[in-house]
């Protein structure tokens, strides 16, 4: 039986965090340090290291509110971050001994968003969802993203009419490396008008961040008569590439623009990945599906993946005494 010990992650472990990260189950950048400190003003980190005698074994990024912690609130995902070769009885066991430390340490639950698989560098091995059962977590909020598997793509006849209409238009599609004309003239129009909402990155963030990850932080913009009508931010890794905001003026449907843009990704630039992740359509916290979203992203071949919210009271961590038989 493994011997686990947990323990807060202060910034001096700030390179530790971010090699074994580079070592683990998991493609996205978004839990490197780099990343999850560009809001530490607004998050108190909470963030746990589980060592092994010395060795460090397993990372999960949290922060926290008064008796609660989070799958980190300033990121899409969390989850237990772990090397591939980890066996399921040493999850379980790790699993074990990050809510007993936290519910010595006066904390009454801890809230998860699951990482979807396409993500995981080992998609076979993922036994959350079942310690969610046997722990008798409740199932919070449910979201579902369009997740294209590249294998399968293909564009029915709305998207191909869209996508000439583009050529018709003479759309020109550009990769930049600001970002200040898609924010000011697009997303933040958009999002006011259409949600009543700002991006989740302000402008000056989300330029830190592209400082921070040039090659993984990538903006498209689409371009009517040298004007722009339409763009998207893409958040890459290596298998997967994910449109963190995509927006388009109100002559999208007229000139085409977002079609355009997203065969032209699909076809010339992320050709080569595994998936596009188009991500979640859902509204009024996973309740409801906005129907037009989600038509759109089927369009080019994207299908549902279910990205569960689970909330887990810590001292329950007892019932995983009786798993391993």
């Amino acid at each position: 039986m493994q011997d686990y010990k947990v323990l807060v992650y202060n910034s001096p472990e700030k390179q530790q965090w971010n090699t074994f990260l580079s070592e683990s189950n998991q493609q996205t950048f978004l839990f490197h340090r780099d990343f999850m400190d560009y809001h530490s003003d607004r998050f108190k980190d909470h963030s746990l290291m589980v060592y092994n005698e010395e060795s460090l074994v397993a990372l999960l990024p949290l922060n926290k509110v008064g008796d609660t912690v989070y799958s980190h609130q300033g990121l899409t995902y969390g989850g237990l971050i772990h090397k591939s070769v980890l066996k399921t009885e040493d999850y379980i066991l790790i699993f074990k001994a990050v809510l007993k430390f936290l519910s010595e340490q006066g904390v009454k639950s801890i809230t998860i968003k699951e990482l979807p698989s396409i993500f995981l560098e080992n998609q076979t091995n993922n036994p959350l969802n079942y310690l969610c059962f046997k722990l008798n977590a409740s199932l919070d909020r449910m979201d579902m993203h369009s997740t294209l598997d590249m294998r399968f793509k293909h564009y029915s006849r709305s998207r191909k009419n869209g996508y000439k209409r583009g050529e018709k238009n003479e759309l020109v599609v550009k990769e930049v490396e600001g970002f200040t004309e898609f924010w000011n003239k697009v997303l933040i129009p958009n999002l006011d008008i259409k949600h009543e909402v700002k991006p989740v990155h302000s402008l000056e963030e989300i330029t830190l961040l592209k400082s921070r990850f040039p090659n993984q932080i990538r903006q498209f913009n689409v371009y009517h008569k040298e004007e722009l009508v339409a763009g998207t931010t893409i958040f890459e890794t290596n298998n997967v590439a994910h449109s963190q905001y995509i927006s388009g003026n109100a002559d999208k449907n007229t000139l085409g623009s977002l079609d355009f843009l997203h065969q032209y990704l699909l076809d010339e630039v992320f050709i080569g990945k595994p998936y596009f992740n188009f991500g979640i359509s859902n509204t009024n916290e996973g309740q409801q599906i906005n129907q037009g979203l989600k038509y759109w992203k089927e369009g080019f071949g994207a299908r549902s993946m279910s990205q569960g919210f689970y909330t887990i009271k810590t001292e329950n961590y007892a019932l995983l005494n009786d798993v391993l038989v």
